[in-house]
């Protein structure tokens, strides 16, 4: 980037004294062009042909239409634009939300504005760059909400692998030298930690989760 080609940045947010200040605050950075700013996700939609941003910085919570919705609408259209969100509070499952929407990036409204800055200007390179804030969050919701799964046993997953390829049970019995029963009560043991209602439900969780080894999918 040179600056001939500054990095050109839109603000949303409905409240006129954030947008206003985060805008103040990005005047002093040679490398940005502020191109627009808007109250709401309808504004921003409609401002979007004529100004076309490089970055969005979102407000997660507005009225109407929010950010997360907003964002999806964006990136239905103009897939080039990194949108990072701002919110005053990170928790983990709008980090979660906002990430799944297609942000690359997610802050709280109070960060400083020189990292606010690296940023934007690393989201425009290709990165996705979240605050301490947020990946704390993610981090504690990983630890308090384990992806399912995650306390199978040894020989519960070599049963689950034998699932997966169709095996049943007298067959993964002979497989795996144990009883019809063992195989049984393993079985039942995947379904119940994979939080799967049957066999079919289990196998295609242990796919969709990577629990077994990629070779066979």
């Amino acid at each position: 980037m040179n600056e001939q080609t500054p990095i050109k940045v839109m603000v949303v947010d409905d409240h006129p004294v954030v947008r206003n200040g985060i805008m103040n605050m990005l005047l002093i950075f040679d490398d940005m062009k502020l191109v627009g700013e808007a109250g709401s996700g309808s504004e921003l939609l409609a401002q979007l042909p004529k100004l076309t941003p490089d970055v969005i910085l979102m407000d997660v919570v507005m009225p109407g239409i929010d950010g997360l919705e907003t964002t999806r609408a964006v990136l239905a259209q103009y897939p080039e634009v990194k949108i990072i969100m701002l919110t005053t509070f990170p928790n983990w499952n709008t980090v979660q939300d906002a990430l799944e929407s297609g942000a690359v990036g997610f802050f709280t409204k109070n960060a400083d504005i020189d990292v606010l800055a690296e940023a934007i200007r690393g989201v425009h390179a290709g990165q996705t760059i979240l605050a301490p804030e947020a990946t704390a969050a993610l981090m504690e919701a990983k630890t308090r909400f384990p992806e399912p799964g995650h306390n199978l046993s040894k020989r519960e997953l070599e049963v689950l692998t034998l699932l997966v390829e169709g095996l049943s049970n007298r067959e993964i019995a002979m497989q795996l030298a144990i009883s019809p029963a063992t195989v049984k009560h393993h079985v039942s043991a995947c379904m119940s930690k994979l939080g799967a209602s049957n066999r079919a439900q289990a196998a295609a969780m242990a796919v969709e989760l990577q629990l077994i080894p990629s070779s066979l999918t």
